[in-house]
């Protein structure tokens, strides 16, 4: 089943989603930026990333302006190259962005990973799975109890989900790094 499921999101725009997302979207942007949700919109995507269906485990949708950096234009005096309005771009990509304001709206949780939902004109869409840390079924199940130790705290901030490690340049290793002389 989740082969299938991954094969529709893999081209949204020629399979049902982009029906399906029709008509969820307008919802969505009338809906608060940061929104606990029960299930996952992609169970394939989530499930591949850590997301189990147990207490412990939290699902949040968030939305996120897209585009670069908008400043507004200066009224005095500068020549438009020192006016620093255009090509500002920010160093962090959006969904890390969207990442790190999820985890200061729930200081308890820590962030497991994230995934992308749906875009349109003005805002993407991520789901974030959070996980408690002091639930007991998280602290006894082996497979992810490593979150529950104190240097995990605040992994988010410090660039350790892996979209922190992707734009940090750590997720592909030998790649774009040319060798010195």
């Amino acid at each position: 089943m989740y082969k299938y499921i991954r094969e529709a999101w893999k081209n949204p725009d020629k399979s049902y989603i982009r029906e399906l997302m029709w008509e969820r979207a307008p919802e969505w942007r009338k809906e608060s930026v940061i929104l606990r949700i029960e299930r996952p919109t992609r169970i394939d995507r989530a499930r591949s990333l850590g997301y189990k269906a147990k207490k412990g485990y939290i699902l949040v949708r968030t939305r996120i302006r897209r585009g670069g950096r908008r400043k507004t234009r200066f009224k005095k005096g500068r020549r438009p190259k020192r006016m620093g309005v255009l090509k500002i771009t920010p160093k962090k990509s959006l969904k890390r962005i969207a990442e790190e304001r999820v985890a200061r709206k729930y200081p308890n949780l820590e962030v497991l990973n994230s995934y992308w939902v749906w875009e349109d004109g003005k805002y993407k869409f991520y789901e974030v799975i959070l996980v408690d840390p002091t639930q007991p079924s998280i602290k006894n199940d082996p497979k992810i109890n490593w979150i529950c130790e104190k240097q995990h705290r605040g992994r988010v901030f410090r660039g350790l989900t892996s979209e922190g490690k992707k734009g940090r340049g750590l997720l592909n290793k030998g790649k774009g790094a040319e060798k010195v002389r």
